[in-house]
């Protein structure tokens, strides 16, 4: 079995080479549960055949669409707070809102583009 080439670690301006991304000074401390891991509750029952239907029903339309005066079906029940793992907020009702597809993928482009940039403190 072929093992992983040595690679500078991921900390800026530290030289070590490690397999893992970080060397034993800069291995953080503390890990962020990754959306893998919490990913699979959209193919829960609770998710696809009550919370996201219910929720849709409610509010069928774009809610930034329609404060532009624009009337676009929603496609997405979005968690306005990222519920990243965390199963209180996924299930909370005041915490959706229904995009369309377009609207939804712009909100989570700058999530993560926020989460990347405070990642790097």
């Amino acid at each position: 079995m072929a093992t992983k080439p040595l690679r500078p670690c991921r900390h800026p301006g530290c030289p070590a080479l490690t397999r893992d991304g970080w060397c034993d000074k800069h291995k953080p401390t503390h890990q962020r549960r990754v959306s893998s891991d919490y990913h699979g509750w959209y193919n829960l029952p609770i998710w696809k055949n009550k919370l996201r239907p219910e929720h849709l029903l409610r509010e069928p339309f774009c809610r930034v669409c329609a404060q532009a005066g624009v009337r676009t079906k929603a496609e997405v029940v979005d968690h306005i707070r990222p519920f990243r793992g965390d199963w209180s907020l996924f299930v909370d009702t005041s915490n959706y809102q229904s995009l369309c597809k377009y609207h939804h993928d712009q909100k989570t482009m700058r999530e993560r583009l926020a989460d990347q940039r405070e990642a790097k403190g």
